[in-house]
């Protein structure tokens, strides 16, 4: 499907060809309501203390609640606004590092056309998978989708600073700073009415519980990285229902088919289950080259083992293997491929693009870049003057959907670490604000102490009042551990913002030297 010299001669693209990006829907709220059924239907927002009367964000909405305009990223209390009779729960990391441990499991335990996976966890509800060499095999690394990585690495900075938001999880508090997590940034758009289903770009899967807001992750939230709504899309049609029985199981967020939100989910129990997912295995197997039926096992499988449904996107790399995925949101699959990239991709803006968020997609516009074709058609040399040698042309391999990143199971080697506040009172008093700056990294002191690495380079994030947001960074002379030491450079940086405003938030971070042999 990449090109056509990896069609094997029977037609069919071999499985280790293929890269699987897997995506537990609405995961926080599904959390909550198989912890609490009675919420089954209802709109649940999970996000800081569970109470909106405070500052916090959303970290996730459930769809009954997007379906007023909820997303990720929004303050709590606009949500409340937005959704007033919805239910707000505290965020619980413990529950759902346990719900994600089984959910990782059970895709380490699947097996494709007699291969085990190999498995890249890349947070508490996304992984991506392909097929590793076969038991006793050298594996075949021409065209192959496995080794070391991990997608955008030597571009954490550029990804970090174009998300320069509150945590994406606990509100944080000043008694609790809020780890800082790097992720990729982007989204899908929304899209319109669904074109007629086609073989290749047909997103495949249960119909939606209810109306919903369309594909991805919900309405589009504030945040970082997410699209203006766009219009239809070339195949990317509504698809057949899922091949997996096991999606009529006992779940969280009503049961598909049976209409929208509100309704009782049809719960399947016993040998009636249990027969659902045998009759599920039966039809897509183990051995099936098909993706597409090996994305519906997937699903199954998650589902029958953890109770909670999962999208899977289908790509020949991995960068449209991610994107895929919203496509094919909630509970179905997707196809992107390199054949169908612009037809699908094309017409949508920049920021559809999984590595390209608000800040970089304005200055693409300042040079006439609006669309994902635009982007791939660009001179690649104005890119790279424009936006730096490196991410220049990055970002015009982003637009043709080239990706040479590989799935990997080596555990994550993290370039940074730090750490965020958001005070419930604005600070005014900057000593105090500089007390805070040095607590702040002392407790990144200790997270970069068990990585076993010294820092080289300090940040600085702090937050005005009412949501203005500035950086400020140093490099080391010379690497560094020592608490105090870091402190004073940290605080140093408070002389290079203004203090002509209340401050809401600050953040440390602290990036360190390479671990020996390099990323």
């Amino acid at each position: 499907m990449t090109d056509r010299a990896q069609v094997s001669r029977d037609g069919v693209v071999p499985i280790e060809r293929w890269v699987l990006h897997v995506d537990l829907d609405q995961f926080l709220a599904a959390v909550e309501v198989l912890r609490h059924p009675e919420l089954a239907g209802r709109p649940v927002i999970v996000g800081g203390d569970g109470d909106p009367t405070k500052r916090g964000v959303v970290s996730t909405a459930s769809y009954e609640a997007r379906q007023y305009g909820v997303g990720s990223g929004m303050a709590l209390r606009i949500a409340a606004r937005k959704c007033p009779d919805a239910v707000f729960l505290p965020v619980d990391r413990p529950a759902y590092d346990e719900a994600s441990e089984q959910v990782m499991d059970t895709l380490r335990a699947l097996e494709w056309g007699g291969r085990p996976v190999v498995l890249e966890v890349l947070g508490w509800d996304e992984a991506f998978l392909a097929a590793g060499p076969r038991p006793g095999d050298e594996p075949d690394q021409r065209g192959a989708q496995l080794g070391r990585g991990r997608p955008w690495a030597g571009a954490a900075d550029e990804l970090a600073a174009d998300s320069m938001t509150d945590a994406d999880g606990a509100a944080p508090s000043a008694d609790e700073p809020t780890p800082v997590v790097e992720a990729g940034q982007g989204s899908l758009p929304p899209v319109g009415e669904p074109a007629r289903a086609t073989p290749l770009g047909t997103r495949t899967g249960a119909p939606p519980p209810g109306p919903g807001p369309g594909p991805g992750k919900g309405a589009p939230p504030p945040g970082p990285g997410r699209g203006a709504p766009g219009g239809s899309s070339p195949g990317h049609g509504g698809g057949p229902a899922g091949v997996a029985a096991a999606d009529q199981a006992p779940t969280a967020g009503g049961t598909p088919g049976a209409g929208g939100p509100g309704q009782e989910p049809t719960l399947v129990a016993g040998t009636e289950l249990a027969h659902a997912v045998s009759h599920a295995s039966a039809v897509v197997g183990f051995d099936d080259p098909d993706p597409i039926a090996f994305a519906a096992h997937i699903r199954s499988r998650v589902l029958t083992a953890t109770r909670l449904h999962c999208s899977v996107g289908i790509g020949d790399n991995k960068l449209r293997a991610k994107i895929a995925t919203d496509l094919g949101k909630p509970r179905g699959s997707f196809v992107l491929t390199a054949e169908n990239w612009f037809e699908v991709m094309g017409e949508r803006p920049a920021t559809a693009l999984w590595g390209i968020g608000r800040k970089t997609a304005k200055r693409l516009s300042a040079l006439g870049i609006e669309t994902v074709e635009q982007l791939a058609a660009s001179d690649a040399r104005v890119l790279a003057a424009e936006l730096g040698p490196t991410m220049g042309p990055w970002y015009h391999r982003l637009g043709r959907g080239v990706s040479d990143s590989v799935v990997s199971a080596a555990p994550w080697v993290p370039r940074a670490h730090g750490r965020e506040t958001t005070f419930q009172e604005d600070l005014e008093d900057w000593d105090r604000i500089a007390a805070e700056v040095r607590r702040l990294t002392r407790q990144v002191v200790e997270d970069i102490d068990r990585e076993g690495r010294a820092a080289a380079r300090v940040g600085l994030k702090l937050r005005y009042k009412p949501f203005f947001t500035v950086s400020r960074s140093l490099t080391l002379g010379e690497p560094s551990n020592d608490p105090e030491v870091l402190a004073e450079r940290a605080v140093s940086l408070l002389d290079r913002v203004e203090r002509d405003r209340p401050v809401r938030l600050l953040g440390v971070r602290l990036e360190m030297v390479a671990p020996e042999g390099g990323y």
